[in-house]
């Protein structure tokens, strides 16, 4: 039996005359404790379909219905559920290359990550030859190839992290795309038929060190059941890049010449002289897990039927064995970010007036394992994508106070930005680009599950100036938590945090998506956009549905 919704006066100390009241309703005493259970240890790092990834299902579902909200799955329920595949490999300590020079080994987890490319109880390789193919690009539209339509059958191929960025004609210049992500590479490897695939790991190119490699690429692996017929790859890994220059040496190469090579559209691939063989086994196991689905009907006969889609992501990387504090909770990533939208639920299910659009609000499983969830949220929308007029996604929080300044990830790719910017002014703040584009953010969060089916889709990084303190301290900040904290055990929370920039933001998160929900058009890519083509395509589709 699932009892009604308790009546809003029930819920609130006193009724709410004015969206502008709604906002200021939003306080860190409404957040903190989110965050508080969200990334205790009770929860043991919400890893997918674990105790602690149901609790913080159950916990979810319940505040949401708490504030109002109505069960906003397709099924009618809290619960989308999805079928994961979770594959815990278990690579050798050591893993041997005959190259030219003779053997060469090296330690797994110290210089080498490997694991199953597919879920199977057991991986092999024998004498797979190594090639080394550049970015492992296919981009017709930048008339890229890095492949010249070799026969890889069976190879290990060896590649570069992130895209060719040396022109800004050629993949947006210095801002990572989705070619320059791991898991295009991984899925471009086992199209051409290659038996594994290497990525080779340098801070820079990646966006974090190599011990971001160690937690979140080793242990239980999860992935969506494979299609029928679909391309899977045997191996896959990452190599230090000590690793990768002392495996090209050894093959009579150098790495910083094949780098080179690598950077024109004329490059071709180039064998190693190495092969690898190895074995290992796996433990496969079939699990359930389930975003967690709210809604807010809106209040507009015609474009009730239209929806703003919140997201934020409920999982981390758990439990790792170990000595010390082996539990990932996960604090800033993500339970402040589901902290943030529970709040602006609440706040939104608070209005006098509802919205004209419906509002979703979705914490989505599984995005630290390739953005699981909300894949398969994007392909089982619960109205067609032509009808989710945004995606406003929320990946963290600013939580090292007030800043002068709002980072739109993915900025100049559609009309949102206009919407940031005129109510980042309204708070005295300015808008700013990605300030790392080199790192691709907007292809490592929920909104690209949503983009590449798509819908309109907006993400805040936190601000870097900060009030009140000296220039470059904001920077230092940010560049600390990736360094030190940014998926270690250590991402906890402490009493060190200023909410008063969560706040600011998660007022101005609430504020975006009033406005796309009331607005009398919907947001659009902007013209050439790589996601425009999926959008009217969506659009289409929506309009000849009833």
């Amino acid at each position: 039996m699932r009892f009604p919704a308790l009546p809003l006066a029930m819920l609130l100390a006193a009724p709410l005359a004015s969206a502008g009241d709604a906002a200021d309703h939003i306080q860190a005493h409404r957040i903190r404790p989110h965050v508080r259970f969200l990334a205790s240890d009770l929860l043991e790092g919400r890893a997918p379909a674990t105790r602690g990834d149901a609790l913080t299902r159950e916990y979810v579902a319940a505040q949401m219905e708490r504030s109002g909200l109505e069960p906003g799955a397709p099924d009618g329920s809290w619960f989308q559920f999805l079928d994961v595949v979770g594959t815990t490999s278990a690579p050798p300590a050591q893993v041997a290359f005959a190259t030219p020079g003779g053997p060469l080994s090296f330690a797994s987890g110290e210089q080498i990550a490997l694991s199953a490319g597919r879920p199977a109880p057991r991986s092999e390789l024998k004498d797979a030859e190594l090639v080394f193919v550049g970015y492992g690009i296919v981009a017709p539209e930048y008339q890229w190839d890095d492949y010249k339509g070799q026969d890889l059958k069976g190879k290990v191929l060896v590649m570069l992290n992130n895209d060719p960025e040396h022109d800004p004609a050629l993949f947006a210049g210095k801002a990572r795309l989705w070619y320059g992500r791991w898991d295009y590479k991984y899925e471009i490897a086992a199209k051409v038929g290659a038996a594994g695939a290497l990525i080779v790991h340098t801070t820079p190119s990646a966006g974090y060190g190599w011990q971001v490699i160690q937690t979140s690429f080793t242990g239980e692996e999860f992935s969506l059941p494979a299609k029928d017929g679909a391309a899977t790859l045997e191996i896959k890994g990452w190599l230090a890049e000590g690793a990768a220059q002392a495996l090209a040496k050894a093959g009579g190469h150098d790495l910083a010449a094949l780098v080179a090579q690598a950077q024109t559209r004329e490059f071709r691939p180039v064998p190693l002289g190495a092969k690898l063989s190895v074995a290992f086994e796996s433990q496969v196991v079939s699990k359930r897990t389930a975003n967690v689905i709210g809604k807010l009907p809106g209040s507009d006969p015609k474009l009730a039927a239209q929806a703003v889609l919140y997201s934020a992501h409920l999982d981390h990387l758990g439990a790792r064995e170990g000595e010390g504090d082996h539990i990932h909770n996960g604090a800033l990533d993500n339970a402040s970010g589901v902290a943030v939208m529970l709040a602006i639920a609440e706040a939104q299910a608070a209005l006098p007036v509802r919205p004209r659009r419906t509002a979703y609000f979705a914490a989505v499983a599984a995005e630290e394992q390739g953005l699981l969830g909300s894949k398969f949220l994007a392909a089982h929308l619960p109205l067609p994508a032509g009808r989710v007029a945004a995606n406003v996604n929320i990946d963290g929080a600013s939580i090292w106070g007030r800043t002068k300044d709002v980072i739109v990830i993915g900025k100049g790719k559609s009309d949102l930005d206009a919407v940031v910017e005129r109510l980042a002014a309204a708070q005295g703040r300015v808008v700013k680009p990605d300030q790392a584009p080199d790192k691709g953010f907007y292809y490592r969060s929920d909104q690209f599950a949503f983009a590449k089916v798509g819908v309109p889709a907006v993400y805040l990084d936190a601000g870097v100036e900060l009030v009140g303190q000296p220039a470059g301290e904001g920077r230092r900040r940010h560049d600390e938590f990736e360094a030190k904290h940014y998926h270690q055990p250590s991402d906890e929370l402490t009493d060190a945090w200023d909410w008063s920039g969560v706040v600011e933001d998660a007022r101005l998160l609430f504020r975006i998506g009033l406005e796309v929900a009331s607005a009398d058009a919907m947001p659009a890519w902007n013209p050439g956009d790589e996601f425009e083509a999926a959008r009217k395509k969506a659009l289409a589709e929506a309009a000849a549905q009833p």
